[in-house]
């Protein structure tokens, strides 16, 4: 009964508009935040007092961090875009981990057989916090790493460093789909089916649409439709 009501209840909380709105809103954010250097929040009136920076016909260096501003990236980018949402989702994600686990205690001290519905969210909470550490751990080097610029223009970078750090915020977007075939049965099926039908031309099977696989599904449409991070780094 009580699977039936907390699925029920989740269907009724993410509908495909209310779905479809989150994924305009994460997308439009992210084109803000990408397009904020071209608007005017750059190093370009610095260069021009530099002429270590400009060519013999005034043509600009095209280097990172000669052309995007150290302010933006840190105090707009990492401490406005980054950081905050990183925390409170921290934050969430402890405390669905708490409760399941109260609930899923409760009902071992009360003698009885721990409900498969707590089971199964607690298996997507964890899918999902593995997404999140693996973001933290892709992005916050390259962050770091641009906050001694700024805070420590003197510090020497070791350059295999930085090339290490964006490395790793490019292979963010790859290690993504990985994740979600490994945990996600929905995801997997999915990619064997391509797998087969494209590269190994055999007939797919039919899909079957299960109602766990539609559970799974609406659990992770957030997370699998979010845009990639809006702004990378490159040298």
């Amino acid at each position: 009964m009580a699977s039936a009501t907390g699925s029920m209840s989740y269907k009724r909380l993410v509908t495909p508009r209310r779905a479809g709105i989150a994924v305009f809103v994460c997308w439009t954010v992210a084109f803000i935040i990408g397009l904020t250097p071209m608007l005017g929040w750059n190093n370009l009136n610095n260069l021009q007092h530099k002429n270590s920076s400009l060519g013999p016909n005034l043509i600009i260096t095209c280097q990172f961090e000669n052309v995007i501003s150290m302010e933006y990236m840190v105090y707009f980018n990492f401490f406005g875009w980054v950081l905050p949402p990183l925390l409170l989702m921290v934050i969430i994600y402890s405390e669905i981990f708490y409760m399941i686990h109260k609930q899923l205690n409760k009902k071992v001290m009360c003698h009885t057989e721990p409900n498969k519905y707590y089971d199964k969210e607690l298996n997507l909470a964890k899918s999902l916090a593995l997404v999140l550490f693996l973001f933290a751990v892709s992005w916050l080097p390259l962050h770091i790493l641009n906050c001694t610029t700024l805070f420590c223009p003197g510090c020497e970078k070791p350059m295999f460093l930085i090339y290490i750090a964006i490395l790793l915020t490019h292979g963010n977007s790859a290690v993504n789909p990985i994740v979600y075939a490994f945990r996600i049965k929905k995801f997997r099926t999915a990619f064997q089916r391509i797998w087969k039908q494209y590269f190994c031309c055999k007939k797919a099977p039919p899909h079957e649409n299960h109602a766990s696989e539609r559970l799974d599904n609406n659990h992770y449409i957030a997370a699998s439709a979010l845009p990639e991070a809006p702004f990378e780094q490159n040298v």
